[in-house]
């Protein structure tokens, strides 16, 4: 780290290169890359978003698979003093169109591979002053892109990074929203909001510089982002897919890199519940799971457990806006299956209702949280931006209103109850689709379940639920709904049940359901 400055965000990998230089810090398929090689080649990129005009507060898209090469222009978009703006590789063109004309990016880095994609917006988009391509691209497609280069020539500049210009209150990333109910927004994060959330998660769970941690998740994804950056501040090694496709695949990784680290979400968890042969699997080397997009159904924290049972399992909840909320310390996992736990380390959390007035345990109202954390604004939207960040109980300061309804019990543990749009008004009554889904996925048999509120002319909204079957098992409709009715009041029950094959997902593994209405 620079001596007398206040840390950024890539001074993680600066301090890791410094002190772990020769120690292999990522496995992305059969290459493996050093600290030392990570901090060279990004400062080689570095120096030349600089020489192509890219300037200290400049957006820079990278729109690429989990390669290094993605990694690589992470860090040195930061060391140009210009702010990271990820893109999910599976995004189609009109929405990366939408994401450029939004964030106005001086560069963009991405991957031959994806030219039917980006080829058109990148033509639209008149902010440009550098593309970088890697991988293979036909040489006369290359030259028809304005401002084009292949990575090999980037690369060649010489390892001297640009002058530090930023300081921690300088926008480091903007990380696009799913979109999945609405225009995506840019979410708009600081170096400190990024090395105060860093700092939080890595001392709750204990991450060690022996760490080895598998990402399978997209590095678009906050969640997939967070594990490269949380590794290479702790000088750990990422073992990095580009998904859970293959789950064989996988677990023989865990196996051959003998990984420490293992983040999911609901989708990784369920999909390897259904593995006949994972018990024929050794899994000693695992020392802690993660969980988070949605709060863990009891049969999977009860299938983890069994699975990893020398590993501490962490429930975790939070929102791009904040990073994180809450996580369930492992050893309150059977005495609080359902919460997904206390306020994360220099967080404070409290629940509000409707007129923004604090209310006590057991009520349900929307969440509001206090922290270092906190997003800076939606990026060219404060219509947006003021409806979520509000005064807070200090003079000065802006505190998160989440939009989430959860409650919270007299030892301050969370209880997720569901997002405020998703809120279904059923005979007057309010019902949380989270509540009906975790009966239903409680149901033997059931591998997924979703609950909406769809019109209805008598009830105002019906309660409608999408289940998928567990492989080799026959549940009908009829079943469902008899067990809904012994375990939920009469107006939860769900007026129509569907069963269904899968049910629609993000590009990040979030059910999206905008799709099933």
């Amino acid at each position: 780290m620079i001596h007398g400055a206040v840390p950024l965000l890539h001074d993680y990998l600066l301090h890791s290169a410094s002190e772990v230089g020769g120690k292999v810090a990522l496995v992305c398929g059969k290459q493996r890359v050093t600290y030392g090689e990570l901090h060279e080649r990004s400062d080689r990129l570095a120096h030349f978003l600089a020489a192509a005009g890219v300037e200290r507060g400049d957006r820079v898209v990278i729109f690429a698979d989990n390669t290094i090469e993605t990694v690589v222009s992470f860090w040195a978009v930061l060391k140009a003093n210009a702010v990271v703006c990820m893109v999910n590789p599976l995004t189609k063109s009109e929405k990366l169109n939408y994401l450029l004309n939004d964030c106005r990016p001086a560069a963009l880095i991405t991957d031959g591979h994806l030219h039917a994609i980006f080829g058109q917006p990148v033509h639209d988009c008149h902010w440009l002053r550098a593309v970088i391509v890697s991988g293979t691209i036909d040489q006369g497609e290359l030259s028809r892109l304005p401002h084009a280069v292949h990575w090999d020539t980037a690369v060649e500049r010489p390892s001297v990074a640009p002058v530090r210009r930023c300081i921690d209150m300088d926008l480091a990333a903007i990380i696009y929203t799913s979109g999945s109910t609405g225009e995506p927004k840019g979410v708009m994060l600081t170096h400190g909001n990024m090395t105060a959330a860093c700092t939080s998660i890595a001392s709750y769970l204990e991450l060690r510089e022996d760490d080895v941690i598998l990402n399978v998740l997209p590095l678009a994804f906050d969640y997939g982002l967070y594990q490269m950056i949380m590794a290479f501040r702790a000088g750990a090694r990422l073992v990095l897919e580009r998904s859970f496709a293959f789950p064989a695949q996988i677990l023989q990784l865990i196996k051959d890199e003998r990984i420490t680290g293992f983040p999911g979400v609901p989708t990784i968890f369920a999909a390897l519940s259904e593995l006949r042969s994972l018990k024929d699997h050794d899994f000693s080397s695992i020392r802690y799971v993660t969980n988070t997009a949605a709060a863990l159904p009891l049969k999977h924290i009860i299938m983890l457990r069994e699975l990893f049972s020398g590993a501490r399992i962490y429930s975790m909840y939070g929102l791009t806006e904040c990073k994180r909320c809450s996580y369930l310390p492992p050893q309150d996992i059977e005495r609080k299956p359902l919460s997904v736990g206390i306020a994360i380390p220099n967080t404070e959390m409290w629940i509000v209702d409707e007129r923004g007035k604090r209310v006590g345990p057991g009520e349900v109202g929307q969440l509001v949280i206090r922290g270092a954390t906190v997003m800076k604004g939606y990026w060219g939207k404060p219509e947006a931006t003021s409806r979520k960040l509000k005064p807070g109980p200090l003079p000065g300061e802006q505190v998160l209103y989440t939009g989430d309804y959860c409650r919270m019990d007299a030892e301050g543990y969370l209880y997720f109850v569901g997002r405020g749009d998703e809120i279904i008004k059923s005979r007057g009554e309010k019902v949380a689709p989270k509540e009906v889904e975790t009966v239903l996925m409680n149901i033997p048999g059931v591998k997924e379940a979703a609950v909406i509120g769809v019109a209805d002319e008598l009830l105002g909204q019906a309660v409608k639920a999408f289940v998928v079957i567990e492989q080799g098992r026959t549940i009908g409709e009829g079943q469902l709904r008899m067990e809904c009715q012994k375990r939920l009041e009469s107006f939860m029950v769900p007026k129509t049940i569907v069963i269904v094959p899968s049910l629609p997902m993000t590009d990040t593994g979030k059910l999206k359901k905008a799709a099933l209405s």
